[in-house]
């Protein structure tokens, strides 16, 4: 009994450590945004104040600035205005004439968690969901993403025939400046270009900046499917400083460090499987941000020069905003370090080989499923020889097993001489006692990795198997492969030599039923994994086994024959 209440008070003990954790995330407690005072002469009131961001004085003093940009305040409330809806053949976007933003974005080939007949929209701005990307112009009088726009149509289509649409909207001329927003859609891409056309008919030199960014709230879309939750917050590159994650929590505490000045990289919104991102053209100079705008609200963008414009010149700045799925084949051809918004952790060294051979598979079969089986066989043949000198040494253990219950029984009164007589018996016997766990203790980075592998990438998400798995991403809905996965750990326990610790022996016949429990929750394909190196390695196991079992009574017969 006192065996069961330590392994429940384990097993509760991990879970109120995810329920910390999970619990932590949701109730950081608010941190009030440091306000920015207004500049002087302005009359603009609380309700109705600038929230465009501020370049830093190294963007700024690039170029000598013939009108200064307005000092404003962050904010992140969403007015509604009127919809435009964009349709190609693989998304439905929405854009709001309320500042220009686009709020809606649906992929149509990749299907909701919930409702495989519904597209995932990733873009989004409903109760519980914010995801915009919003844009606008730094300057006085210039449009930011609070300005009414207006457009001559609310629908647009791109037909089978063309090679792009754009979606022009109209913003209120100021002091003789005329600015017009203009969004690119393409066939068969995620890419949208988002720019304005500046046209300065008044009296003055403008030298105005733009400025891309996403607003994100700071809850994960599909955490509640995996024990482990994934990584949802900005992030950004930069040749200098390569990928480095902005954390909500370190937003949370105005603590976040990262490069704001450069000439190339991006910046981005992550969520398990999809990728929001702003991507300059390289060499242009430009400065990002990220910043905590109220609660569970949060931005982060990028800020590009206009450059100056002339009386009666026009100039067009623009950034191209990936919107999709982290496809791994297709987002370093993108931009420089874009596929790494793919997270394996630490182990992305080991991590990113083992899917490259898993889209090798992939591409022979035509099945994820067969995929991560071919994989798993892969993995098993690089680690053959560990794998057979570990079961060597757990076969020998197993034979000898009777002869050390023995010694303990004999010596059992004084634990120091019982200690010594086992190690004179193990080197006699020439065993290693720990033969059995080094090769497992090698191999498991190489597991943890293919968690990751198998945890991070899209292409498994809605990918069938056979039969009923009609999804690798999430976990078996009948339980089936968990519970043959049970099965096997239940006879490879039973190749593995007797512990002499009834505790321990308790504790293994309950982990094969545990950690079943346990693979409910995992997504199939990890399972699929999972079991598959199971029934290789007691495959593997029962034929050493054997041979040993065989030579050990061959050499016991022996002598006896000889007599």
């Amino acid at each position: 009994m006192d065996t069961k209440k330590l392994i429940l008070f384990m097993i509760f003990s991990t879970s109120l450590l995810f329920l910390w954790d999970a619990w932590q995330r949701q109730q950081a407690p608010p941190i009030v945004p440091a306000s920015v005072s207004k500049p002087s002469g302005s009359t603009q009131s609380e309700g109705s104040k600038d929230d465009r961001p501020v370049p830093g004085e190294g963007l700024v003093s690039s170029q000598p600035v013939k009108v200064s940009p307005t000092e404003v305040d962050l904010g992140g409330k969403l007015e509604p205005g009127e919809a435009i809806v964009v349709k190609t053949n693989i998304i439905i976007a929405e854009i709001d004439t309320a500042g220009g933003d686009l709020r809606r974005v649906e992929l149509l080939f990749h299907p909701e968690r919930g409702d495989k007949n519904k597209p995932y929209a990733l873009i989004d701005n409903r109760p519980g969901r914010i995801n915009v990307a919003q844009s606008g112009l730094i300057g006085e009088g210039l449009p930011s993403h609070k300005t009414r726009y207006t457009s001559a149509t609310t629908n647009y289509n791109l037909g089978p025939n063309q090679s792009e649409v754009k979606v022009r909207l109209l913003a209120p001329e100021v002091n003789g400046v005329q600015v017009t927003k203009i969004y690119t859609f393409y066939p068969d891409s995620y890419i949208i270009d988002v720019g304005f056309e500046i046209l300065n008919q008044g009296s003055l030199v403008i030298q105005p900046f733009s400025y891309f960014q996403v607003l994100h709230d700071s809850l994960p879309p599909d955490s509640s499917l995996f024990m482990v939750p994934t990584y949802t917050g900005a992030a950004m590159y930069t040749d200098l400083e390569k990928f480095k994650k902005i954390e909500f929590s370190a937003l949370d505490k105005n603590n976040a460090t990262y490069p704001k000045d450069s000439d190339n990289g991006w910046i981005a919104m992550l969520e398990h499987y999809f990728v929001t991102a702003w991507l300059p053209s390289d060499k242009t100079p430009r400065e990002y941000y990220a910043k905590r705008l109220s609660e569970n609200r949060y931005t982060a963008g990028v800020i590009v020069p206009a450059g100056v414009i002339e009386q009666g010149e026009t100039k067009v700045v623009g950034v191209p905003l990936y919107v999709g799925p982290q496809e791994q084949s297709k987002l370093a051809s993108l931009a420089p370090g874009l596929d790494l918004t793919v997270d394996y952790g630490w182990l992305t060294v080991i991590g990113a080989p083992l899917f490259w051979l898993l889209s090798v598979y992939h591409s022979m079969t035509g099945n994820w499923g067969v995929a991560i089986v071919l994989l798993t066989l892969s993995v098993k043949l690089v680690f053959f020889p560990l794998s057979a000198a570990g079961y060597r040494s757990m076969a020998k253990m197993r034979v000898v097993g009777p002869r050390l219950q023995k010694l303990r029984e004999q010596h059992g009164s004084d634990r120091q001489l019982m200690h010594q007589k086992m190690m004179e018996f193990y080197k006699a016997e020439k065993i290693n006692p720990l033969g059995g766990c080094l090769p497992i203790l090698v191999q498991i980075p190489v597991f943890i990795s293919l968690f990751w592998v198998l945890l991070a990438s899209v292409e498994l998400r809605y990918a069938p198997f056979i039969l009923w798995i009609e999804d690798m991403s999430s976990p078996d809905p009948y339980y089936v492969m968990p519970i043959i996965m049970g099965i096997s750990m239940y006879f490879q326990a039973k190749l593995s030599p007797a512990p002499t610790d009834p505790i321990q022996a308790k504790v293994m016949q309950i982990m094969p039923f545990a950690f079943s429990v346990f693979f409910f929750f995992f997504p199939a394909g990890l399972v699929l994994y999972s079991l598959t190196n199971n029934i290789l390695s007691i495959a593997q196991q029962w034929q050493i086994t054997r041979m040993i079992e065989r030579a050990a009574a061959a050499a016991a017969t022996t002598p006896n024959m000889k007599k």
